[in-house]
């Protein structure tokens, strides 16, 4: 048996769809409008989070610099008053310095 072919004849007259065509295709233009908008916008959010995520990292290189000059600092003043005071213990808080105490050499007989 030979299968059917419809041939759907062309016409030169307009066809118009119905409301409720018209609204779902609205619909679905309406929809892509606001997903690429909203892809837009997460781009640009992106965006934004990496710029903040770099300047972090800047800064925070940044401050781990500062924080080993910090610590040199400390270790130069530290040898500066051992070379100046000696061995000991400072109270920052009162500025007392207590020298440590050196045991006595032992006596030889």
């Amino acid at each position: 048996m030979a299968e059917e072919t419809k041939v759907v004849e062309s016409t030169d007259t307009e066809m118009k769809f119905s409301d409720e065509e018209l609204q779902s295709l609205q619909g679905l233009q309406s929809g892509y409008q606001e997903k690429q908008t909203m892809l837009g916008q997460l781009s640009v959010q992106r965006i934004l989070l990496n710029q903040q995520s770099e300047a972090l990292e800047l800064r925070q290189d940044e401050l781990e610099t500062e924080y080993r000059t910090v610590q040199q600092e400390e270790r130069d003043l530290v040898q500066r008053l051992n070379e100046k005071y000696g061995p000991g213990q400072l109270d920052p808080q009162t500025g007392v310095f207590t020298p440590a105490k050196v045991p006595a050499a032992p006596v030889t007989q």
